[in-house]
């Protein structure tokens, strides 16, 4: 049976820049943390009525839950860890999560340890009590991804629509560009003809360009 996670009480979160995918799997992640603690708990219970498997799948469940809040607080090859300041808020501030998440861990291996013996009525009965609180508790973890992961969505819509401004800014100008080349080209005559090609094909670019922003804007309203 894994240890229980050694404290490590990250550095204060600074805001990052993550993908919408690392926000699913975050937000995926803190879900699934409130159907393992109640798969503990109920199968931690059934094993004191004699339910055949039910200590393996209690033990296994604990392990998940143990591992994901691992990866949730301190990060993996693939996550960030706590890295905004909601978050660590949440884990670190008033509603002290880690320290009560870390509680359940121990408390839930105490409970799954003393089945068989006759404490194990009393321990599971005592775990049976943190299934609510704490479930409200991973609610808010979650609704904290959900709340954050929003706000990341709007901001890069926001930065998406700014730099396709400023790209349409150029592009206008680049047409005006092209516009007056191939005035000077004809006003040249015989020798203006090569420049006249290249103020065409830069004609060309910008038309292509233009439809690449309207195609590009269009994507991200949907």
């Amino acid at each position: 049976m894994n240890t229980v996670l050694q404290h490590r009480r990250p550095h204060r979160a600074e805001p990052k820049t993550v993908s919408s995918e690392t926000f699913s799997s975050l937000i995926n992640l803190a879900g699934r943390q409130r159907m393992l603690s109640q798969r503990i708990i109920l199968n931690a219970i059934l094993a004191t009525q004699q339910h055949e498997e039910a200590v393996a799948v209690a033990e296994q469940a604990l392990s998940l839950f143990e591992t994901s809040h691992g990866e949730l607080v301190h990060g993996s090859s693939l996550l960030p860890g706590v890295f905004f300041p909601a978050l660590h808020a949440i884990y670190f501030g008033e509603a002290q999560a880690d320290k009560r998440i870390r509680a359940f861990i121990l408390q839930a291996r105490s409970a799954i340890s003393a089945l068989g013996t006759q404490a194990a009525v009393a321990e599971v009965e005592s775990l049976g009590k943190q299934a609510t609180p704490l479930v409200n508790l991973l609610n808010q973890i979650t609704q904290v991804y959900e709340a954050e992961a929003k706000q990341h969505a709007h901001a890069q819509q926001k930065e998406h629509r700014a730099l396709m401004g400023n790209i349409q800014q150029i592009a206008k100008q680049a047409k005006i560009v092209s516009v007056n080349a191939q005035i000077m080209a004809a006003r040249a005559g015989e020798a203006g003809k090569e420049f006249s090609v290249v103020a065409g094909v830069l004609t060309t670019i910008t038309g292509e360009l233009d439809e690449l922003i309207v195609s590009a804007m269009k994507s991200a309203q949907r």
